[in-house]
């Protein structure tokens, strides 16, 4: 299986919906190599990055439902490298 190590950048404008990416957090947690969080409270936002290692198409379809969450902005960057696992 081809892995890809990438970075997902997380802006939390809705403190709402933290509940439900917390969730997806945890169900996509054996990709996850790393989490940092950051609140920005004089901005009245959380700033979240998060370090994967996974296929391609998994971090897709995770910064896809990320995305659709209300309130919530987020990209990813992508090594070039590619792993077989």
């Amino acid at each position: 299986m081809e892995k890809r190590i990438a970075v997902i950048g997380i802006i939390v404008e809705n403190k709402d919906s933290v509940e439900k990416l917390n969730s997806l957090l945890h169900e996509f947690g054996e990709y996850i190599v790393g989490r940092m969080g950051l609140p920005y409270k004089e901005r009245n936002l959380s700033i979240v990055s998060i370090a994967v290692d996974a296929p391609q198409n998994t971090v897709s379809e995770l910064t896809g439902k990320i995305g659709k969450l209300d309130g919530i902005s987020v990209k990813a960057a992508y090594s070039n490298k590619i792993f077989n696992d």
